[in-house]
C-alpha cells in the first residue's frame, strides 16, 4: 500500500486503517494536537526498542528523554497543523540513547478525523542508515576502480608508445590502436559517473580537430552509462576517418551532424543521429569494408541498434540508431 493510501484511509476515520498500520513495516505514528502520541504501530515499537504503555499518551518530543527533540524537526512537525502543510523526507541525523547512530527520514501529514473535528497528525519513518552506508561504501569501490582503470590505462599507453615502429604500416596500426585504446578509457571514465550529454560526448568522441568542423544540431539529451562507451567508439571511428580520409582531410570540408528521438520498434525510443560529410575528397567508386566499418558495425548491433553507412561521391554519410 502506498503512504497516500493510507494517508487517505486514516484520514475518512476507514475501520482498516489502525490494522494497516500495524502490518506496516515502516514505523508509524499518530499524534494528536499537542503532539502526544495515540498510536504506535508493531515497527515503531520494535525500531526504536520501547514499551507501547510507556509512549501512549507520551509528548513525542519527550519520548526517550527527548531524543526526538530536535529543534528543526519540532519546527517542522509543529507547523503541519496550523498550516495544513506536510513534511516530506524530512532527513534526521541522531546517536539516539537505545538503537544509536541513525539516519531517518520522515514524512508528517495533517489528518482530521470526521467525528470530532480535531487535527491529528500521521509522522511515518524511513531508516536509511544501512541504505545509505551501502551507498558510500559503493562510491568508495566505485572510485577505486577508477583509480585502477586510470592505472591500467597509462601503462598500456605507455607499453604501446614505446614499441618501435620502423614499418609505415606497424607505424599506422600503432596510431590507430592509441587512438581506440585512448577513447576506450576515456569513455570508461565518463560511464563510470553516470549519464553523458550527447553533444559533449560526440566532440570529446572525434576530437578537437574534427570538432572544429563539426555544425550539430539536436535536443538536449543524456545517454545512459551503458550506451556510452559503444557510442563514443563509434563516433570517434567516424572521426578518424573524416580526419584521415574524408571532409576533415582538406580545406573547407565541414561535417553536419544532427539528432532526434525517434519511436522505435517494440515500444522503444531510438536516438536516430545523421552524420554527413560535405566539401570533402570526391569519394571512389569502390569502397571496401575495413576493420573500421565493422567495428561501427558491431557496436551498433550490440547495442540493439543499427548503423547504415552509404558512400556516394558527394560525401561520405552515416546514419546510426540507438535504443534509449
Amino acid at each position: 500500500m502506498l503512504l497516500e493510501d493510507l494517508y487517505r484511509l486514516m484520514k475518512t476515520g476507514h475501520v482498516q486503517a489502525q490494522g494497516i498500520v500495524d502490518t506496516m513495516t515502516q514505523p508509524v505514528v499518530v499524534l494528536d494536537q499537542h503532539f502526544s502520541v495515540t498510536t504506535a504501530n508493531n515497527a515503531f515499537i520494535k525500531a526504536f526498542d520501547v514499551e507501547r504503555d510507556d509512549i501512549l499518551s507520551r509528548n513525542f518530543f519527550g519520548l526517550g528523554n527527548g531524543q526526538w527533540d530536535i529543534p528543526v524537526l519540532r519546527q517542522l512537525i509543529s507547523s503541519v497543523i496550523p498550516r495544513a502543510a506536510a513534511v516530506v523526507g524530512f532527513e534526521v541525523k541522531h546517536d539516539f540513547p537505545t538503537i544509536g547512530q541513525r539516519t531517518f527520514l520522515i514524512d508528517a501529514r495533517r489528518l482530521v478525523h470526521p467525528d470530532d473535528n480535531s487535527p491529528n497528525i500521521l509522522v511515518i519513518f524511513d531508516d536509511v542508515t544501512e541504505r545509505q552506508r551501502h551507498d558510500t561504501e559503493m562510491d568508495f569501490i566505485v572510485a577505486e576502480m577508477r583509480h585502477r582503470l586510470k592505472n591500467l590505462s597509462a601503462i598500456v599507453q605507455s607499453v604501446v608508445n614505446n614499441t618501435r615502429t620502423d614499418d609505415p604500416a606497424v607505424a599506422s596500426f600503432k596510431e590507430a590502436l592509441l587512438g581506440r585504446l585512448n577513447i576506450t578509457f576515456q569513455a570508461q571514465e565518463i560511464a563510470a559517473g553516470g549519464a553523458a550529454g550527447f553533444e559533449a560526448l560526440l566532440r570529446g568522441a572525434v576530437g578537437a580537430t574534427v570538432s572544429e568542423r563539426l555544425e550539430c544540431s539536436g535536443p538536449s539529451l543524456e545517454l545512459r552509462s551503458s550506451n556510452i562507451l559503444p557510442v563514443s567508439m563509434i563516433l570517434h571511428e567516424l572521426g578518424t576517418n573524416a580526419l584521415k580520409h574524408g571532409a576533415v582531410s582538406v580545406p573547407g570540408g565541414k561535417i553536419r551532424v544532427t539528432w532526434e528521438l525517434e519511436a522505435g520498434p517494440r515500444d522503444r525510443t531510438l536516438l536516430v543521429c545523421r552524420w554527413r560529410e560535405e566539401a570533402g575528397p570526391r569519394i571512389p567508386d569502390a569502397v571496401g569494408k575495413g576493420y573500421g566499418t565493422e567495428l561501427i558495425e558491431g557496436l551498433a548491433a550490440h547495442v540493439g541498434g543499427s548503423v547504415e553507412l552509404n558512400y556516394p561521391p558527394s560525401g561520405f554519410t552515416a546514419t546510426i540508431k540507438i535504443p534509449m
